[in-house]
């Protein structure tokens, strides 16, 4: 065989490969699902929807809202709200989507529960702290909102469940 025989049959190889592989690639993403996960649409809306409503009341906060793993989608800071907001909003936020529950019950627990105080030790981004809310999509968990800087947890939760609750889809 000479040595364009061998370059041609190689191209050839390497062709039914690449065919292979894009068939394979395109059959993945035709299984990746299509519902089940949050939208950077839906998360700006959400967060947009909760800041204007803290503003309304008098609170200058942060809005976070994260994927199911965490992953902050959309931080909003109110030009007002304390440095230490980006961060407790997160916290709510990671919290919410990771144990999937509000951050406030998650308080309650605790205080019932002292023994349940061990929960902020399983990971340094969950915070025991009003304010954060599980999202929930066609009755799956997607993600989580947090909201800071409001004068008490039951506030922030307030803000974030109006965000939650009239976003338009």
């Amino acid at each position: 065989m000479n040595v364009r025989s061998q370059e041609w049959m190689i191209a050839a190889g390497l062709t039914v490969i690449l065919i292979i592989a894009g068939i394979a690639y395109g059959n993945a993403r035709a299984e990746l699902p299509k519902k089940g996960y949050l939208t950077l649409e839906t998360a700006q809306k959400i967060a947009a929807v909760a800041a204007k409503k803290c503003r309304d009341d008098g609170y200058s906060v942060t809005v976070t809202v994260v994927d199911r793993e965490g992953v902050t989608l959309v931080q909003l800071r109110n030009e007002m709200a304390g440095p230490h907001t980006l961060n407790s909003s997160y916290k709510k936020a990671f919290t919410a989507a990771s144990l999937g529950r509000s951050t406030g019950d998650l308080t309650n627990m605790v205080k019932d529960k002292p023994e349940l105080f061990g929960l902020r030790n399983m990971d340094d981004r969950i915070i025991i702290l009003g304010g954060g809310l599980p999202v929930m999509l066609e009755n799956e968990l997607v993600g989580g909102i947090g909201v800071g800087g409001a004068p008490g947890g039951n506030l922030d939760e307030a803000c974030a469940k109006f965000g939650l609750d009239n976003f338009s889809k």
